[in-house]
């Protein structure tokens, strides 16, 4: 079993550079079965994700070059098939969106219910509704599998009862070859929507109000090439900020989108910290003791939830007593365990933490139960004293490129072990 080994205490300094964004890449990349020419896509996180999200293009029949490791073009006119392999599909949540590419490309698709890191039930209800409202019939398949068809996907007007960025995006990766116009009304702002959108217009496509909670988009024909940079991953780099912090270190981290990170930045200073933003970078410094901060994820603008475990490892080490209330999972505080075995004080009481803070963490054996939360065991690792080791680490690959690498520069004792070489 391959684990992080932490030796902590260790305080961070230096730079880092931040990869392209995840949550912007998985939709991306289905979104160029959309196009009618081969796309080159740049920016590319080197994670688990990306490559089996190419191994599910591969399987599909489309043509994937690796042009290096964050550079890959994609001949969508070789796909034949509208079935998504079904081992591929659970390995990873956003495996979905192949849902709304191929029915707008082809007006079909029959895709496994897709896996990925569980911290709670997140139906599909609003996905489905967003098909049938564009005239595209949904059937339960045997197997756990959804099939969706339609001879002609019409443009509608589409509220969402609640905010939903898997929704929001896999209305616009059908509607984008719909007839006529769909408009998503209560639709997601969160930046790699606008990332999607402006891949798509880059390919041709007509789309206008991303970033607010009205999207208007004109279905196209045809769709051309594109050659297209991703956006970098403003969770990787809060994740960063978060380590920079909690090791008392000073960290600059580059190539950013500083307004991005706003609403995690705003969270840092009230704890202590020092931010200073620059236009592709943020350098962040903690030499003070940390404050306690109440803290309620919800949708951007407001705090991510992909960040609610990292900052929660803060507030372990905070003055005082803080509070984080989750707004948008039900079941996302299952690291807290691990946090209390290294000496945390943390009481769940449904969607709420109260998080009463200690002088220092200790080191201790800990699992990763999903992706975020392994992140945090990292960050609670590297603050704490003596050595930590962190188990099911294949979580945290599926999103943080290169993490092991990038920390050593930083001068963090860490290594990857791999329990049967021992």
């Amino acid at each position: 079993m391959r684990k992080y080994r932490i030796n902590g205490g260790v305080r961070l300094s230096g730079a880092v550079d931040i990869s392209g964004a995840k949550n912007a890449v998985v939709a991306i990349l289905p979104a160029a079965l959309l196009a009618d020419e081969p796309c080159r896509i740049e920016n590319i996180p080197n994670i688990k994700d990306v490559a089996t999200s190419l191994l599910l293009l591969e399987s599909l029949g489309a043509k994937v070059d690796r042009i290096n490791e964050h550079t890959v073009e994609i001949d969508p006119t070789t796909v034949n098939t509208c079935e998504v392999n079904d081992d591929l599909a659970r390995s990873m949540r956003a495996s979905y969106y192949f849902i709304g590419a191929l029915l707008g490309k082809s007006g079909r698709a029959r895709v496994p219910m897709p896996g990925g890191c569980w911290f709670g039930e997140r139906p599909m209800d609003l996905h489905l509704k967003g098909f049938r409202a564009l005239g595209a019939e949904v059937t339960p398949v045997e197997g756990d599998c959804i099939e969706v068809q339609s001879n002609q996907l019409m443009g509608n007007s589409i509220y969402l009862d609640t905010v939903s960025v898997g929704a929001t995006v896999n209305i616009m990766l059908a509607a984008v070859r719909a007839m006529g116009m769909t408009i998503i009304e209560n639709a997601a702002k969160e930046p790699h929507i606008v990332d999607l959108a402006n891949f798509l217009n880059t390919m041709g496509a007509d789309i206008r109000g991303a970033g607010t909670d009205v999207i208007k988009i004109r279905g196209s024909q045809y769709l051309h090439s594109a050659h297209y940079s991703i956006i970098p991953d403003q969770i990787e780099a809060g994740t960063y900020m978060a380590m920079a912090v909690a090791t008392k270190g000073d960290v600059l981290v580059r190539n950013v989108i500083p307004k991005h990170l706003e609403s995690i930045t705003a969270k840092l200073i009230e704890m202590g910290a020092w931010v200073e933003e620059m236009d592709d970078a943020v350098r962040v410094r903690c030499n003070t003791p940390l404050q306690r901060c109440n803290i309620k994820t919800m949708p951007h603008p407001g705090f991510p939830t992909d960040m609610q475990p990292q900052i929660a490892v803060l507030l372990c080490l905070a003055e005082g007593v803080s509070h984080i209330t989750e707004g948008i999972w039900e079941n996302r505080f299952r690291y807290t365990e691990e946090l209390n075995r290294m000496g945390a004080k943390i009481e769940v009481n449904g969607n709420s933490a109260t998080i009463t803070g200690v002088e220092k963490l200790s080191a201790a054996n800990v699992t990763s139960y999903d992706l975020r939360a392994g992140a945090a065991m990292v960050i609670a690792g590297l603050a704490a004293e003596g050595v930590t080791e962190i188990d099911n680490i294949r979580y945290i690959e599926r999103g943080y490129e290169n993490i092991v690498q990038k920390l050593v520069r930083l001068g963090a004792e860490i290594s990857l072990i791999d329990d049967d070489e021992e």
